[in-house]
C-alpha cells in the first residue's frame, strides 16, 4: 500500500520523501497544490536556494539515488472532491500530513490571511481524516506535523502528551490546553484537538508530531544533486529565525537580539526532523499504537542570545562580520524564560540527534555562500525595520 506525503513540494515534505522512498519498495506519493511558491512571491520573497520544478526533482531522485517509487498529485486538500478521490484510489497505509500555511507573521497580516490560514489548514486537516472514515481506511496512519508552538510559553515543563489536572482534590489526565500565540499556531492546536476526536470516534491511529524551530538546509539524500534541494526561506514571514539571522550574517548585518535574548526556544534539524517522520510513516502497523501518540519533534531548547552567537562564530569561519547587537524588544514577552520539554518519545523514534545547531549552521552558511546575491537582493524582505535604523 501505498504513502502519502501532503506538502511534498516543501521544506519539510519534500526531503522526508525522499528518505521515506529510499527506505521501501511501496509507492511513495507527494502531494501538492503549489501554494508556499506563491504565498513567499505573494510577500515578495523568494527561496535562496534555487528549487526545481516537481518533473526535474524525481527526475533527479530517481537518476541520483535510484528511487523510482517517487510520484506526485496536484491537488488541493481543501477540496473534499480531490480528497476523496485521492483516498479511494490510493488507498494509503500512512499519509505523513505537513501540508499547510506555516508562517505566523503571514496569518498576522490581516484579517483576509488570517481567515484564509484557518480555514486552508483546518480544512484541509478534517477533509484527509474524514475521508479516512468516510473510505473505511481507519487502519491508515495518520501523522501530522503540527507545532510546539500550541504549547505557548509556560513556566512550567512542558510534557510529551497530556497534562495532569487538579480541581478540588480531585486528578485527571487531560490535553495540554492549547495557548498558541497566532492565527496560525491556531490552527494546529485545533488540529491537534480534532486529531483527538478522529482517534476517539473513529479508531484512526495518529501521531501528532509537534515540531519544533527546524534549521538546516540538508538531508542525506539532499547532498547528492543540486537538483534534489529543499527550500530555504529567509525573509521575516517564512523564514524562522535561525536562518534570517544566517542570511543577516550573509547580507553584512548585524544579528538583531531583542532586549536579553535569553529566552529559549525549542530546535530540530531538518535531518532529526525527517528521520522522526519517516522511521513513523515506516512503523510496521502490529507495533504501532493504535490510540493517538503525541511526540515533541525537538532535540535541545536553545536561547536566542545563544543562537545568535553561535552563528556569529561560525560565520567568521566564512569571513563574514556578524556582530550580535541587542535591540529594545518592541514584544510584551518574558526575556529570560527557560523552556523545559520533554522529547523522550520522540528521541526514541530517532536514536539520538544527528545533526546539532553549530554542525546545522555550517551547512547553512555553507549553502548561502553560494547563493549570497540572492540573499543581497531580497536584503529588505528581513524586517525587522530596526535593522534600517
Amino acid at each position: 500500500m501505498p504513502i502519502l506525503v501532503t506538502g511534498g513540494d516543501g521544506y519539510i515534505g519534500w526531503p522526508t520523501a525522499l528518505r521515506i522512498a529510499d527506505r521501501t519498495d511501496d509507492r511513495v506519493i507527494l502531494v501538492d497544490n503549489f501554494a508556499r511558491r506563491g504565498w513567499v512571491e505573494e510577500v515578495g520573497a523568494t527561496s535562496a536556494v534555487p528549487i526545481m520544478s516537481i518533473d526535474q526533482r524525481l527526475a533527479a531522485a530517481k537518476e541520483t539515488l535510484g528511487l523510482s517509487n517517487l510520484s506526485f498529485i496536484e491537488g488541493d486538500l481543501t477540496e473534499k472532491s480531490f480528497v476523496d478521490e485521492l483516498l479511494t484510489v490510493h488507498e494509503p497505509s500512512a499519509i505523513v500530513h505537513t501540508a499547510a500555511q506555516p508562517s505566523a507573521p503571514y496569518s498576522q497580516i490581516n484579517g483576509e490571511r488570517a481567515n484564509y490560514t484557518q480555514h486552508n489548514n483546518m480544512q484541509a486537516t478534517r477533509n484527509l481524516i474524514w475521508g479516512l472514515e468516510e473510505h473505511d481506511l481507519t487502519d491508515t496512519h495518520f501523522i501530522e506535523t503540527t507545532t510546539t508552538g500550541v504549547y505557548g510559553a509556560p513556566t512550567f515543563p512542558i510534557p510529551e502528551g497530556g497534562a495532569t489536572m487538579e480541581n478540588q482534590g480531585e486528578r485527571d489526565e487531560v490535553p495540554f490546553p492549547a495557548m498558541a500565540g497566532s492565527w496560525y499556531h491556531l490552527t494546529k492546536s485545533h488540529d491537534a484537538a480534532n486529531l483527538r476526536l478522529a482517534n476517539k470516534q473513529f479508531g484512526i491511529p495518529i501521531s501528532d508530531v509537534r515540531t519544533a524551530i527546524t534549521y538546516g538546509t540538508e538531508t542525506e539524500e539532499t547532498r547528492e544533486d543540486n537538483r534534489l534541494k529543499t527550500r530555504f526561506d529567509f525573509d521575516y514571514y517564512f523564514g524562522v529565525v535561525s536562518h534570517r539571522f544566517a542570511a543577516q550574517a550573509v547580507a553584512g548585518y548585524p544579528l538583531t537580539v531583542y532586549g536579553k535574548g535569553e529566552q529559549r526556544k525549542p530546535f530540530i534539524s531538518l535531518e532529526d526532523a525527517v528521520e522522526g517522520l519517516a522511521q513513523l510513516a515506516l512503523t510496521d502497523p502490529a507495533e504501532r499504537p493504535d490510540d493517538l501518540t503525541v511526540y515533541n519533534q525537538v532535540t535541545r531548547a536553545i536561547s536566542i542570545v545563544e543562537m545568535a552567537n553561535t552563528i556569529s562564530d561560525v560565520a567568521g569561519e566564512f569571513d563574514y562580520d556578524a556582530a550580535v547587537k541587542h535591540f529594545e524588544n518592541p514584544r510584551d514577552e518574558d526575556e529570560t524564560h527557560k523552556m523545559e520539554i520533554a522529547n523522550e518519545k520522540y528521541m526514541a523514534l530517532i536514536g539520538e540527534q544527528a545533526q546539532d545547531f553549530e554542525s546545522g549552521t555550517r551547512d547553512i552558511l555553507t549553502t548561502l555562500a553560494r547563493y549570497e546575491d540572492t540573499i543581497t537582493a531580497y536584503e529588505d524582505r528581513f524586517l525587522p525595520s530596526v535593522l534600517e535604523d
